[in-house]
């Protein structure tokens, strides 16, 4: 494969710091052309030494979208929030290919973003395990034919918590993730399972699918990864060690794949477990969906107040429970709006975020 030039944006975070271990491994297939961070200015500065991009900076001082994707053939989004939308918008103008790790850009701006992707000729190549995983089974086409997709959970920490129980976690024992290592906002997200109904939205948006062909069951070992169901009953699946540097990588390289992950020792495996999904005990995960079925301003709303929510949790100013009321209560008060355009929703993102301090301050 010819040498692929990325911007990345989200470059100290989880999910970029994995990339660049990736780019440290084939330093013949990949070169950066631009980096950003968040706040992390010591991380930016020890990266930029590295690995020497013509633009390097915090998201604040960027130049200018035009400026910052110039020169790259993929714009890898790896910022996370609500934030990376904006990203995701800029580098569809610009006609870059997207290696998109941000789950907000489909979850907010899911038709805003598949509509200026399609009308500019972009590709949006998935980036999330799980996502990754149903594009592999899918041949790598996001316009394959299925009867349905099958997103495999892990159940997060507390799976076999009661309800008694859950009143009394803490943030310390949420972000103990029993198969992954990945950010603290993803991890609580994780362990309320609204991970999951985020990505029952991404998968809407990237498949063309309807809600009702989309499930989810728990599987506690994370090895396999997610599920295709075909119209004849066959049934495909990715399996592979629960390991972000598979479908970082491969985002890059499809439809050509290099040396990266072990390969899974089946027999040393045993059993595969799966379950359903506990959606009573987990409320998070049913907001989602019906955010999703809704659509519009609601999955903005939703994810604003659940930033604002998470954020409360990992400070200690409330209960693990606490999360999905807050998410509930802001959904009960800000009806959804037409989403048609970046503004729209970034005016109900602040409401959501507005309205969730204040029940969470009151």
């Amino acid at each position: 494969m010819i040498m692929k030039k990325i911007a990345l944006i989200g470059c100290t975070g989880s999910i970029g710091r994995q990339l660049c271990e990736v780019v440290r491994s084939h330093k013949d297939k990949f070169a950066f052309t631009a980096l950003v961070a968040g706040r992390d200015k010591d991380g930016l500065d020890a990266l930029a030494r590295e690995f020497g991009p013509k633009i390097s900076c915090l998201s604040a001082e960027i130049p200018s979208h035009s400026a910052l994707f110039a020169d790259c053939d993929v714009a890898f989004i790896a910022a996370g929030g609500f934030a990376g939308l904006r990203y995701t918008l800029a580098a569809i103008e610009e006609g870059k290919t997207v290696a998109l790790a941000n789950k907000e850009s489909l979850v907010c701006g899911g038709e805003l973003v598949t509509t200026a992707a399609k009308r500019k000729g972009v590709d949006i190549v998935p980036v999330d395990s799980e996502h990754s995983a149903l594009f592999q089974c899918l041949g790598m086409r996001r316009d394959a034919p299925f009867r349905k997709l099958i997103l495999t959970a892990s159940g997060g920490p507390f799976l076999h918590y009661g309800a008694e129980e859950l009143k009394h976690v803490t943030a310390a024992d949420a972000l103990r993730h029993p198969t992954w290592n990945m950010g603290a906002k993803i991890t609580i997200d994780c362990a309320t399972l609204l991970n999951k109904g985020y990505e029952v939205i991404e998968a809407k948006w990237l498949y063309g699918a309807q809600l009702s062909q989309i499930g989810a069951v728990v599987h506690p070992e994370s090895i396999v990864h997610s599920l295709v169901l075909f119209e004849d009953g066959a049934m495909l699946a990715q399996l592979g060690y629960p390991d972000m540097k598979l479908p970082i990588q491969l985002a890059l390289t499809y439809p050509e794949r290099l040396p990266c992950c072990g390969e899974v020792d089946l027999a040393a495996l045993g059993a595969l477990h799966f379950e359903r999904l506990p959606e009573e005990k987990f409320p998070c995960f049913g907001l989602a969906l019906r955010a999703g079925e809704i659509g519009g301003t609601c999955p903005t709303v939703l994810n604003g107040a659940a930033e604002v929510a998470v954020s409360a949790f990992l400070q200690g100013r409330i209960g693990f429970l606490r999360i999905a009321e807050t998410i509930e209560d802001v959904l009960t008060k800000l009806p959804a709006e037409r989403a048609d355009s970046y503004g729209t929703l970034s005016r109900a993102d602040a409401r959501a975020r507005e309205e969730a301090r204040r029940l969470i301050d009151g």
